[in-house]
């Protein structure tokens, strides 16, 4: 039994020890640059200290050695300017973890349909425009884009949690509009067939009724 105990606590450990799914933040001047990532996926958003206004997003796949990063970006809100599609970010000692405890839907989202006025409609995941959300220990973002073109569509992001069906989100920078930045969400959530369906009111206070699946 002591055996038993003993391999459960190792494998346990092991897998904290090697899990990807962190969330980081450095301050750069007067700006935040948070940094969302799991086993596969990276993101980073910077906005300002004082305001909390959006400044910039970038995201895509990576592929990781030592402590440097090279992203294939799908979005790069900047790319009007810079033309960026690939980046090379290496992780150093001013970067500070504040992941917070592991909730419900933990990982990548993307948004294959909606519900209006009881039908459902669905979205082909295959073109290119997408919606995505990333939800790892405690914080979230959501962002539009289009892996073709580049087009940024907007993002916004902040702290999230879950308890008992009710899914609330803590908003800290929003691209569109700053003025929502210190709302705070409520939603109720259901997981089905391995969607998540979403139910409440957007922040424009318009009722929704959304429909997730899981990224790999």
């Amino acid at each position: 039994m002591k055996k038993i105990i003993l391999i459960l606590i190792l494998v346990t450990s092991t897998l904290s020890i090697y899990s990807q799914d962190e969330v980081y933040s450095y301050i750069e001047k007067d700006v935040i640059n948070r940094i969302i990532i799991d086993e596969n996926y990276f993101v980073m958003t910077s906005y300002k200290v004082n305001s909390n206004e959006f400044v910039k997003t970038i995201g895509g796949f990576y592929e990781k050695k030592g402590k440097k990063y090279n992203v294939e970006l799908e979005f790069n809100s900047d790319f009007k300017k810079d033309s960026l599609s690939k980046v090379e970010i290496n992780k150093n000692s001013d970067w500070k973890k504040i992941s917070l405890k592991e909730n419900d839907l933990q990982g990548k989202w993307l948004m294959v349909g909606r519900v209006r006025n009881g039908k459902e409609q669905r979205r082909n995941l295959e073109r290119p425009r997408k919606t995505m959300k990333f939800l790892i220990n405690g914080y979230f973002q959501w962002i539009a884009f289009n892996t073709e073109t580049f087009q940024f569509s907007g993002s916004g992001g902040g702290k999230y949690s879950t308890k008992e069906g009710t899914y609330t989100e803590n908003i800290e920078y929003f691209s569109r509009d700053d003025s929502r930045v210190g709302a705070t969400l409520k939603f109720d959530y259901k997981l089905k067939n391995e969607e998540w369906n979403h139910i409440g009111f957007s922040s424009k206070g318009d009722p929704m009724h959304e429909i997730w699946v899981k990224r790999k």
